[in-house]
């Protein structure tokens, strides 16, 4: 028994040994490995003419346009000791937002770049740790989260395009994510993580301060705000809670009735309307490759695309 053991295991050394002969690996020099560049971002110009991204071609992270028209690519950013991470354009100018800290310290401040090439620090508190959230819905406006007030806490902050005076919009005493605003600015949506497998989801009334949980309590899982239409009536949320994978709900913050929008035998792993809500895109975990697919917000029905190569699709 011993000796067919040791036979057996000879074989299957010998056949390891033959399959690593037959692998044929490309070797790379220390220079090609070096030579490698990474890219981020990735936001349109107002006109839709260029591209802004970060990228480290020149040793560092900086900020890069990309002509749409020819591909050229133009460096924007000089920096030789800090990385710069593009934002994105302020809307309806070419002055651009960038991320950065100083000397690796994590304690990212938000940068303007005006039109005039002359640049300011937004958030410029010492130890203030700055994220950039969204705009508003006018687009005249950035919504922001920062830890200004309370180290320990991140709060939601308004500032005018402009003026760039920040106004607290939300106070965040209880250490919870802000996830989501309303449209009308009216709503917050926030959550409270339980486990890594399991956490609380809420809308909370700026106004009233009212608190309404999204999240069932006799339906423990993962939820995930995934936006608010503009009329300010229903919120969106992807959740595992009942079932094998996610599902897209549509909540009725009038009337608190819900309905799941969109499941199947995969996971939904994000969701948005259009600009105009016309089209919902819907994005799947189709057994670790991601799938794109497009409905007709009215009625549900899916939109076939164009025939694409066959691959891991995002949006």
């Amino acid at each position: 028994m011993k000796n067919l053991l040791s036979l057996i295991l000879l074989s299957m050394t010998f056949l390891s040994c033959k399959k690593e002969e037959s692998r044929q690996t490309k070797l790379y020099s220390i220079e090609q490995f070096y030579a490698n560049t990474r890219f981020g971002g990735g936001t349109f110009s107002a006109d839709e003419t260029r591209l802004l991204i970060n990228s480290d071609a020149s040793g560092i992270f900086n900020l890069y346009e990309i002509s749409l028209n020819d591909g050229i690519q133009k460096q924007v950013t000089n920096s030789t000791v800090e990385s710069f991470f593009s934002i994105d354009y302020v809307p309806g100018s070419t002055a651009m937002l960038y991320s950065a800290n100083k000397g690796g310290n994590e304690i990212d401040h938000i940068f303007l770049l005006d039109e005039e090439g002359k640049t300011t620090d937004l958030t410029p508190g010492e130890n203030e740790k700055a994220s950039f959230f969204k705009w508003s819905q006018d687009k005249k406006s950035m919504f922001y989260t920062s830890n200004l007030r309370d180290q320990k806490y991140f709060d939601v902050y308004k500032s005018l395009i402009g003026e760039w005076k920040p106004v607290l919009l939300y106070e965040n005493k209880d250490g919870l994510n802000v996830e989501d605003i309303s449209e009308d600015e009216k709503t917050m949506a926030i959550s409270k993580t339980i486990t890594t497998s399991e956490n609380e989801l809420y809308l909370v009334n700026r106004e009233t301060s009212a608190k309404t949980e999204l999240s069932q309590p006799d339906k423990k899982g993962r939820y995930e705000i995934s936006g608010f239409s503009k009329d300010n009536r229903y919120a969106f949320y992807i959740t595992n809670a009942g079932k094998e994978f996610a599902y897209l709900v549509q909540y009725d913050m009038q009337t608190g009735e819900r309905q799941v929008l969109f499941e199947t035998n995969w996971d939904v792993m994000y969701s948005f309307l259009s600009e105009k809500e016309t089209y919902r895109v819907i994005a799947i975990n189709e057994d670790g490759k991601n799938t794109i697919i497009m409905q007709d917000a009215a009625t549900g029905k899916t939109i076939d695309f164009p025939v694409i190569p066959d691959g891991d699709t995002r949006w």
